[in-house]
């Protein structure tokens, strides 16, 4: 039960269930559903590094994807209260891209897989092909986020991309 110590979560579990901490599940963010995200129990029954398990506590009143008993990941976000749902393929993909903090709440995470806002934000780009960089809105406060492509090759691992002058 090292989560209990862990540095993201400390201060954020239920004193009489030490387990126990409200996480922010959703269907997706903005460009994927109307469905707002929303704050539930969930009983950490995990960790990974900074990726922990655990199992939804409450019934989410309108989600479609979450349901009360479901295994969830989540992650700590620097700058907001709670921590967030986090997918698999998010998780897989989140290496390759910088996620710069958005510009009203300081968000530093997305609710989607980069892959996924692409193809619902540029439609007509060829499938498999990859933006250098682009703009979406936050899913917490509707403030904008900007992406960037880094490269994942082993030559400019640990490299950050280049500030671009119209940022």
């Amino acid at each position: 039960m090292h989560w209990r110590t862990h540095p993201k979560l400390k201060g954020r579990f239920a004193p009489e269930h030490p387990d126990d901490l409200q996480v922010i599940v959703h269907d997706g963010g903005p460009r994927i559903t109307e469905r707002r995200p929303e704050v539930v129990w969930v009983n950490v029954t995990g960790c990974d590094s900074d990726v922990f398990a655990g199992r939804v506590l409450n019934q989410p009143a309108q989600l479609l994807t979450v349901q009360q008993g479901q295994q969830i990941r989540f992650i700590m976000p620097t700058g907001i209260e709670y921590p967030v749902l986090v997918t698999d393929k998010y998780l897989c993909e989140r290496p390759a891209w910088t996620i710069h903090p958005c510009q009203k709440c300081g968000l530093t995470e997305l609710f989607d897989a980069p892959s996924d806002l692409m193809r619902v934000v540029f439609p007509n780009v060829p499938e498999g092909a990859v933006m250098e960089a682009f703009t979406s809105f936050c899913p917490l406060c509707g403030g904008v986020q900007a992406l960037e492509f880094r490269a994942t090759s082993e030559e400019n691992a640990g490299t950050p991309p280049q500030q671009k002058a119209w940022w």
